[in-house]
């Protein structure tokens, strides 16, 4: 299980891990330094899209798909 922040119920929620997949964000920075950043990403019984940033370590033991 891992756990999220439902922004819209202001509630932490708890979501199996079959259900979570990854995801990385690149963004370049104003001087031109490339940033990487890792996310789980899932969506909550109610509809809202749950984004947890997490380690590149938790990245890579998790054996979700990547998105």
């Amino acid at each position: 299980m891992i756990e999220f922040y439902n922004v819209r119920s202001k509630k932490k929620v708890q979501v199996s891990e079959e259900k979570v997949s990854k995801s990385v964000y690149t963004k370049k920075t104003k001087k031109g330094v490339e940033r990487t950043r890792y996310a789980f990403k899932a969506v909550d019984d109610d509809g809202t899209k749950l984004t947890r940033f997490c380690s590149k370590a938790d990245f890579d033991q998790h054996e979700g798909d990547l998105v």
